[in-house]
C-alpha cells in the first residue's frame, strides 16, 4: 500500500469547485480508490470461479461517486436487476469493479 493509500481512505468522497475555460464554475466530485483494493476485487473476481452461490451474490463493488453520478442520470442501482448493473458497468469501462464470474441473470 501506497503513502497515499494510508492517507486518504477510498471511501471519502472530494469534492471542489472548478472553472473551466468560459469561467462556469462545476462542482468536481472525486474518489481515491488504492490500488490495493481494485487487487481484492480482482482476486475476489477470480475466486468466485470455486465459490457457491447462495441465496445471495456479491456481483460488484460500485464506489460511492458513480452510484452518485448514476443516480442523478436516473439509474439507481439498489433498484436495478444486478444483470443491468453490470452492463452499465461495461459499458462504462468500469470492469475492475465486478466482482464474479458467474452468469447473472
Amino acid at each position: 500500500m501506497s503513502t497515499k493509500d494510508k492517507k486518504t481512505p477510498f471511501n471519502d468522497v472530494e469534492q471542489r469547485l472548478a472553472k473551466d475555460p468560459e469561467s462556469i464554475l462545476t462542482l468536481q466530485n472525486q474518489q481515491h480508490i488504492p490500488q490495493s483494493y481494485i487487487d481484492g476485487l480482482k482476486s475476489d473476481k477470480w475466486d468466485s470461479r470455486s465459490t457457491r452461490a447462495g441465496d445471495y451474490m456479491r456481483v460488484a463493488s460500485i464506489p460511492a461517486v458513480v452510484y452518485d453520478q448514476w443516480k442523478r442520470e436516473g439509474f439507481d442501482a439498489l433498484k436495478e436487476p444486478p444483470k443491468e448493473i453490470l452492463k452499465r458497468l461495461r459499458q462504462q469501462n468500469l470492469d475492475s469493479f465486478i466482482t464474479t464470474n458467474k452468469q447473472v441473470y
